[in-house]
């Protein structure tokens, strides 16, 4: 199966690794520099350049894991054939991954349409809870990614 188009797939797995190094690296610093300093000086401006320099590359590079992934997806399950039996640790990691987006998917939709709109010094804590939350689901990606590389974590 695969080594029929091995450079596609190769190609494949280094842009999907790429997305994901900015995805996770750039929640990574945000949670780990950006954040304690907006909440020790409860400055939700710091919060605000950071994601107007992020968003735009962070989101770009989701999308693009996104779409690299359920591109190997389908190189891995052909027609998805045998995916939803979930009888693999492939198929089982990626449906994970799956799950893992669309809570990323849905933390990020409530914080744009509920929490950054208003976000103040007194609405902060709420934002820290969705960054944190996306960052751990994006190391999860990571770590989910890595095992599907090296044939699993657990028996």
């Amino acid at each position: 199966m695969l080594s029929s188009i091995p450079m596609l797939f190769k190609i494949l797995v280094i842009l999907h690794t790429l997305g994901a190094t900015v995805w996770t690296g750039g929640h990574l610093v945000l949670a780990a520099t950006v954040l304690p300093q907006a909440l020790r000086n409860r400055n939700p401006d710091r919060i605000h350049q950071f994601e107007k320099h992020f968003e735009g590359f962070g989101l770009v590079a989701l999308l693009l894991q996104v779409m690299t992934g359920l591109w190997l997806t389908w190189i891995y399950f052909p027609g998805l054939q045998n995916f939803w039996t979930f009888d693999s640790f492939l198929s089982r990691y990626i449906g994970i991954k799956l799950g893992l987006l669309l809570a990323t998917l849905a933390l990020a939709v409530h914080a744009r349409l509920f929490i950054i709109p208003n976000l103040t010094k007194e609405t902060l804590n709420s934002l820290a809870y969705h960054i944190v939350g996306v960052t751990m689901l994006a190391v999860l990606f990571v770590i989910l990614g890595a095992g599907i590389r090296v044939g699993g974590f657990f028996s």
